[in-house]
C-alpha cells in the first residue's frame, strides 16, 4: 500500500544521467508476447533504451519489426510480458493505480499512422479535439474550452469553421492535422508519432513535419518518432534506434549512425535509401542482410556501447571488432552467408560480361531509337525521290 501511494503522482522532473540529461522515458529489458501457451509469439525481445527530455528519438525498422508494438506498450495498450517501462523514474507498465494511469494518459499522447481510421467518423472535429479536455476537465468554463479548441485548430493550419465538419469532409493531410490537434490540445510532455506521414502525399509530408517541429520548439515536446524511412528520420531526429524482428540492433545519434553504421542490418537499410541523382542511383549497390552471418550458438548477443553513446547488438567478438573499427573511423567489411556469397560472386561477372536486365532494357531502347531514325531517313529519301521524279 505504501509503494502504491508513493507512485500515485508523477514527479515534476525525471532522473538525470551522468551527462546531466533528464531521462523522460526508459524501457528496461522489455518483452512483449502475443498469444498464450505454445502458440504465443515474442514480438519484442529484451528492448532497452532511454528517451531524454526535449529530443526526437526515432525508431526505425521494416514492417512487422515491433515498432508500433513498443509505442502501444508505452501508452499501456499492449502489456509487457517481462521488463518494465518507466516514465520520469516511475513504473507505468503493469498494474498501476487509477490516479497514476490518468496522469500517464494526460502526459503521453499518440499520433496514429492512419488519419482516417484514428478519427471517429460520426463525431465533429470540435468533439474529437475536445474529448480529452472533457475527460480531464482541462478548462475553466465553456468559453475557455472553445478558446482552447479554436486556438489549437488554428495552430495546425485549419480554420475555426472546420470544427463543425466531420472527418470524411477533409483530405488525408487535414485529417492528420486534426489528429495532431487532438494530441496537442492536452499539452503533453511526450508524443508518440506512429508513422504520421507514411499515408500522406510527398508535398504534405514536409508541412506536417515542420508543424511537429514547431510544436517541439514552442512547447519543449519530446517525440518518439516511429518510421521505416531512414531518409526522413535523418533530418528530424537527435538519436535513432534500429529494430529488427523485435531486437534493437543499433542506437546512435543521427549523423553518427549514417556516418558509421556498424550493424549489417543498419547498413542494408541505409543502402536502400533512394538517391536523387539517377546516375548514382543506377550504380548503387543494394546490400541484403542475412541473419545467418552471425554465429550466436556459444556467445549470446547483447546491446552494448562501443563508445560515444553508440550502441550495437552483437556478441563479444563482434563488439570488439566494432569498437576497434569505430576507433579507427572505419566501417566493417560487408559479410553475407554462404548462400548469398555464390550469388554475389555472379553479380560482377554479369556486370562486366553479359549485360544484366537493366543493360538489355537500355540496349532495346537504343535499338528502337536507331530504328526510328532509320525509318525517318528512309521516309525522307523516298519523298525526295518522288519529288525528283515529278
Amino acid at each position: 500500500m505504501k509503494t502504491e501511494k508513493k507512485t500515485s503522482v508523477l514527479p515534476e522532473r525525471g532522473p538525470v544521467d551522468e551527462k546531466g540529461r533528464e531521462i523522460l522515458l526508459s524501457l528496461k529489458n522489455v518483452d512483449i508476447r502475443f498469444g498464450k501457451g505454445n502458440s504465443s509469439a515474442k514480438v519484442v525481445k529484451n528492448v532497452s533504451f532511454d528517451i531524454y527530455r526535449g529530443e526526437t528519438f526515432s525508431l526505425v525498422g521494416e514492417s512487422g519489426s515491433g515498432k508500433t508494438t513498443i509505442g502501444r506498450a508505452i501508452i499501456r495498450v499492449n502489456p509487457c510480458s517481462a521488463g518494465e517501462i518507466q516514465y520520469k523514474g516511475v513504473r507505468i507498465s503493469g498494474k498501476i493505480n487509477q490516479a497514476l494511469e490518468r496522469q500517464v494518459i494526460r502526459n503521453i499522447q499518440m499520433v496514429f499512422q492512419d488519419p482516417s481510421a484514428s478519427l471517429n467518423e460520426r463525431a465533429t472535429v470540435d468533439y474529437i479535439v475536445s474529448e480529452g479536455l472533457h475527460n480531464f476537465h482541462l478548462y475553466k468554463d465553456e468559453a475557455d474550452r472553445v478558446r482552447k479548441v479554436e486556438h489549437i485548430i488554428e495552430e495546425v493550419g485549419l480554420l475555426p469553421e472546420h470544427l463543425t465538419r466531420y472527418p470524411h469532409e477533409f483530405s488525408g493531410g487535414q485529417r492528420q492535422r486534426i489528429g495532431l490537434a487532438r494530441a496537442m490540445v492536452m499539452e503533453p510532455e511526450l508524443v508518440i508519432a506512429d508513422e504520421p506521414i507514411s499515408a500522406l502525399d510527398v508535398s504534405i509530408r514536409a508541412q506536417v513535419l515542420n508543424l511537429m517541429k514547431k510544436f517541439q520548439q514552442e512547447r519543449g515536446l519530446t517525440y518518439l518518432f516511429i518510421a521505416h524511412d531512414l531518409s526522413i528520420v535523418r533530418f528530424i531526429s537527435d538519436r535513432i534506434g534500429v529494430i529488427y524482428k523485435g531486437n534493437i540492433v543499433e542506437i546512435a545519434e543521427a549523423e553518427e549512425l549514417f556516418d558509421f553504421p556498424m550493424h549489417p542490418y543498419t547498413r542494408s537499410l541505409i543502402s536502400a535509401v533512394p538517391i536523387p541523382d539517377p546516375v548514382l542511383e543506377r550504380d548503387k549497390v543494394l546490400l541484403t542482410y542475412d541473419p545467418a552471418i552471425h554465429d550466436y550458438t556459444a556467445d549470446q548477443p547483447r546491446l552494448e556501447d562501443i563508445g560515444g553513446g553508440h550502441f550495437v547488438f552483437g556478441n563479444e567478438q563482434e563488439l570488439a571488432q566494432y569498437r576497434t573499427l569505430r576507433a579507427k573511423g572505419e566501417l566493417p567489411q560487408w559479410r553475407s552467408a554462404e548462400s548469398a556469397d555464390a550469388e554475389n560472386e555472379e553479380i560482377p561477372a554479369k556486370r562486366t560480361g553479359r549485360p544484366g536486365r537493366r543493360g538489355w532494357r537500355m540496349l532495346r531502347r537504343a535499338l528502337l531509337a536507331l530504328a526510328g531514325i532509320l525509318g525517318v531517313c528512309v521516309g525522307l529519301f523516298l519523298i525526295f525521290l518522288l519529288l525528283a521524279v515529278i
